[in-house]
């Protein structure tokens, strides 16, 4: 991870960093009722394919949809029933930040995830 605290190191870092490293560059905070249901006391947990997110801000705030696709490359994340017209009237998905969004449930089927999860609730 980072070790330096300068801040043109970090941005360096971040931009060069392989996809592997950049999976944990996407973490989103976790919505108050989910967090109280899965008995977590962290504030926010990576985003995969699958998950449920609600946007905090921005054009689409208020909205949610399911994961669809996470772009490590730009670290955005695309949500389905987001989708925005072209000119030629074809529909494409939006790629929205993840700091502008918050979990409001998880996509648990991956056993690896939920033991991790786990382990979160004991700390």
């Amino acid at each position: 991870m980072i070790k330096s605290s300068k801040a043109r190191k970090q941005r360096r870092f971040r931009f060069n960093a392989p996809l592997h490293e950049r999976q944990k560059f996407v973490n989103a905070h976790i919505s108050k009722e989910l967090s109280a249901k899965l008995g977590i006391k962290k504030r926010s947990i990576e985003i995969r394919k699958g998950d449920t997110v609600k946007v905090r801000s921005g054009d689409q705030k208020g909205k949610s949809g399911k994961v669809i696709k996470v772009d490590l490359r730009k670290s955005k994340v695309s949500i389905d029933g987001l989708n925005v017209k072209n000119a030629k009237g074809k529909e494409s998905n939006i790629l929205i930040n993840v700091s502008n969004l918050y979990i409001t449930d998880l996509d648990l089927s991956d056993k690896l995830r939920k033991e991790k999860i786990e382990r979160f609730k004991s700390k």
